[in-house]
């Protein structure tokens, strides 16, 4: 009998859903789709200028989260979209990284 693989693939809403059921309790309901989806943009164009999206498979990457959260904190600042704390972000991030993982997507 042999064995089916389901390749689990990244998915925005997914995503989304995985990172509101994930923030901590007092910032539940606190931010819109488009304002998380804001700072899940800042994450890949993040590792887009690291040249994250166009390595290889067999290429390790390591992401420096205080790099990442720095790059964050400074574009969310600067495009002044919404007034975020720096907690908040983090969560975000954090939820982001946290649903990245269960799909194995930087092993």
């Amino acid at each position: 009998m042999s064995e089916v693989k389901k390749e689990l693939e990244y998915d925005e809403e997914d995503s989304l859903r995985f990172i509101q059921e994930h923030l901590p309790e007092e910032m539940k309901d606190e931010f819109s789709d488009d304002e998380i989806n804001y700072i899940v943009d800042l994450i890949y164009e993040f590792y887009e200028d690291k040249g994250f999206l166009d390595a290889s498979e067999e290429s390790e990457i390591e992401i420096d989260e205080d790099e990442l959260l720095d790059y964050i904190f400074e574009n969310a600042r600067k495009d002044n979209v919404r007034e975020f704390t720096d907690e908040q972000i983090e969560a975000i991030v954090a939820g982001e990284l946290a649903y990245c993982d269960t799909l194995n997507l930087f092993d």
